[in-house]
């Protein structure tokens, strides 16, 4: 599911062109999933209620895609999570900018990166960044990379909600982020992920890696910034083809839940590591 909201107000409702919106538009909600047939109708029924009830507005264009798929997903084991407990935007950034050099990306990638999820439009996808050099490589900046065919078992939902139930983060928003970033985190050639949502009302932004794990960070941009944004390092020699087709084309179920820790200290007194 894909929303939006056109920015000039006397543009034809995508409702009445019955076409995809336009590049004219200001991305209002998204969302997507892997079901049986017999779980599409609810699962679409979710996605349009959130879509008109998002805090980035009214959406006047719904795009619902509903595809087969014929290939077996990919069973993968979701990230340990953990939550920084920053408790202002410098605070936030600062450790999110130690963690990312503690596995080997560059200052330069780190900076041009928090430049991209600060900037004033965020991106449709994506964006690929050479860890070692700072270097953006995605073939569309304006779309990015889309990370899609993503989904998590019944057996793994249920379990992974009733542990964010004890830690009382149990969203979407946070599901859906831990099911995402497993699945990213999966590609050997992507050292690490960082992300901000555009969201202007959820400030919590995060961190993943095989080696670090989900870390959940708030406050990491101000309230009310409609910012953000997604960005993937990349080692120098990976194949950049590879990488979008296993992100875009391959798809992938969590099947198995990691453990889900509390808060720890941003100063790094008690660092999370990853579980096996």
């Amino acid at each position: 599911m894909r929303a939006s909201k056109k920015k000039q107000s006397d543009s034809q409702s995508c409702y009445e062109n019955s076409i995809e919106c336009s590049r004219n538009e200001i991305h209002i909600s998204g969302a997507e999933g892997l079901y049986i047939k017999a779980e599409i109708t609810k699962a679409v029924e979710g996605y349009v209620k959130r879509a008109f009830e998002h805090p980035r507005g009214k959406p006047d264009c719904i795009v619902l895609t509903i595809e087969e798929i014929r290939q077996k997903p990919r069973r993968i084991n979701s990230l340990p999570l953990h939550t920084v407990n920053s408790t202002n935007v410098r605070d936030a950034r600062s450790f999110a900018k130690k963690s990312l050099q503690g596995v080997g990306i560059s200052d330069a990638a780190i900076d041009s990166a928090l430049d991209l999820v600060s900037t004033g439009s965020s991106m449709r996808g994506a964006a690929l960044i050479i860890a070692s050099s700072g270097k953006r490589i995605e073939p569309n900046r304006e779309r990015g990379i889309r990370v899609s065919r993503i989904g998590i078992s019944r057996p793994a939902d249920t379990k992974l909600r009733q542990k964010l139930t004890r830690l009382t983060i149990n969203t979407d928003t946070v599901r859906e982020a831990l099911v995402l970033a497993s699945k990213v985190a999966a590609c050997r050639p992507v050292i690490a992920e960082l992300c901000v949502s555009d969201d202007p009302d959820y400030t919590t932004g995060y961190i993943a890696s095989e080696t670090l794990g989900y870390l959940r960070i708030p406050h990491i941009k101000k309230k009310k910034a409609r910012t953000g944004g997604r960005v993937f390092f990349i080692h120098t020699e990976s194949d950049k083809d590879e990488i979008i087709e296993y992100l875009e084309e391959i798809p992938v179920m969590v099947s198995t839940i990691a453990p889900c820790y509390g808060i720890f200290p941003s100063n790094g007194d008690r660092w999370p590591h990853r579980s096996s």
